[in-house]
């Protein structure tokens, strides 16, 4: 005879969600929480971050700004900003 409803309901008595998690969670805080951005279009652009709802303001052709991580990847997908390393900031 088949125990297979036995041993799901044992893996699954092991492993748990924390339903009540927020934005405010994540990253952990031992993560990187900041990526850097060129701008390289030809006049100013603002963009506001889609996940933080923070605002990005780019000023001119080569200027740097951090951008928080949860937002990174909608600013990534912007023709004219291009990630760059921190390094190049310093």
């Amino acid at each position: 005879m088949c125990n297979c409803g036995k041993k799901r309901s044992d893996y699954g008595a092991g492993h748990s969600v924390n339903a009540n998690a927020t934005n405010q969670d994540y990253p952990p805080q031992n993560a990187i929480e900041e990526v850097y951005f060129e701008y390289t279009g030809k006049t100013a652009l603002s963009v506001k971050g889609g996940i933080s709802g923070k605002s990005y303001r780019f000023s001119f052709s080569g200027d740097i700004q951090v951008v928080d991580l949860r937002d990174a990847s909608g600013v990534a997908g912007i023709p004219v900003l291009k990630k760059v390393r921190k390094a190049l900031v310093d």
